[in-house]
């Protein structure tokens, strides 16, 4: 696609797959559930024009880097650890100690812990969907999620290895993916028993307008031959990522930030989540965040949706970092 080359490297005990293109200052890019390196497609060859080398791995359990059996090897320290081991490879300290980083989704969940374990590493973050929600002692994760949305709320769905798997493979993993992709309103997600999506399984699937049939066929199909249980698997470690989070309690993030949303986001309208973000608290926690932005009338899929805008926003940040 437009020159983008793609290759595996080795990192962190496993083969990661990696898609990039141009040549300049790294900016590395993560994408979230359930995406790909496809999903910057747009920032890759915007911001390689721009004259920034754009790189974007499949994270572990996704595309075509390795997945892993065992649950407890996606937790933030092994994604963190993979990224480390990339950024060795492909941008070594001493031709390149700080990149820019640029999270969507689990994506931006990932980044936020990459500048908390290893700031020194990061040169600027431009994070997208998820501001960064700090270690409470008081609240565990999936618990609190329940409490709030109850037991057919989609992460809490995710818990249990197998069950939602076995009901994704009732209409098709492929389909599954695209209905998730295709979630745009800012309720949030429930996914019931036997009625996941609302929908019978002889009518399509409603694409977004941003979402072409070839784009659909990408994620369809990569998601067919892999499965999904990697990219689920990140799920089944809220609990264990904020227990491992837990030497970093008030800790800040330390690096220049800047954040993107869109109102219809389903995130933004969690409980507290505006409240949290535009008064006062993601300032406290993020002292150099420069500006915190919900974008009208965009979702959750925020680079997908309005690529030219984002990536005119991305390089408008990191020039400023030159």
């Amino acid at each position: 696609m437009d020159g983008i080359q793609h290759k595996t490297v080795i990192v962190n005990g496993i083969n990661m797959h990696i898609a990039e293109k141009g040549e300049g200052p790294l900016i590395l890019f993560l994408h979230g559930f359930p995406e790909l390196w496809y999903s910057w497609r747009n920032q890759i060859n915007g911001l390689a024009a721009l004259g920034y080398r754009a790189l974007a791995p499949d994270l572990r359990g996704y595309g075509g880097t390795d997945a892993p059996d065992s649950v407890a090897d996606y937790t933030c320290c092994h994604v963190v650890g993979d990224l480390i081991a990339l950024l060795d490879t492909v941008a070594p300290p001493e031709k390149e100690d700080k990149v820019f980083v640029v999270g969507h989704d689990w994506g931006a969940i990932i980044a936020w812990y990459l500048c908390l374990f290893r700031p020194d590493r990061v040169k600027a973050l431009f994070n997208l969907s998820v501001p960064f929600i700090p270690y409470d002692p008081r609240f565990k994760p999936v618990e609190t999620l329940k409490a709030f949305y109850g037991k057919d709320h989609y992460i809490v769905r995710f818990q249990e290895p197998g069950v939602i798997e076995a009901e994704f493979a009732e209409i098709g993993v492929g389909r599954a993916v695209l209905e998730l992709l295709s979630y745009r309103v800012p309720d949030p997600l429930y996914l019931p028993k036997g009625n996941l999506f609302g929908y019978p399984l002889d009518s399509p699937v409603n694409l977004p307008p941003w979402l072409s049939e070839k784009d659909a066929d990408c994620y369809a199909t990569q998601f067919q031959i892999t499965g999904i249980t990697g990219a689920l698997n990140y799920y089944r470690n809220f609990d264990r990522n904020w227990e491992l989070s837990a030497p970093w309690w008030k800790s800040q993030i330390k690096v220049p930030v800047k954040f993107a949303m869109g109102d219809l986001d389903l995130v933004y309208t969690m409980p507290g989540m505006k409240d949290y973000i535009h008064n006062g608290g993601f300032k406290r926690d993020v002292p150099f965040l420069e500006e915190a932005l919900a974008i009208n009338g965009v979702s959750h899929w925020i680079h997908q949706e309005i690529p030219d805008q984002i990536n005119q926003l991305l390089f408008d940040f990191f020039s400023k970092f030159h």
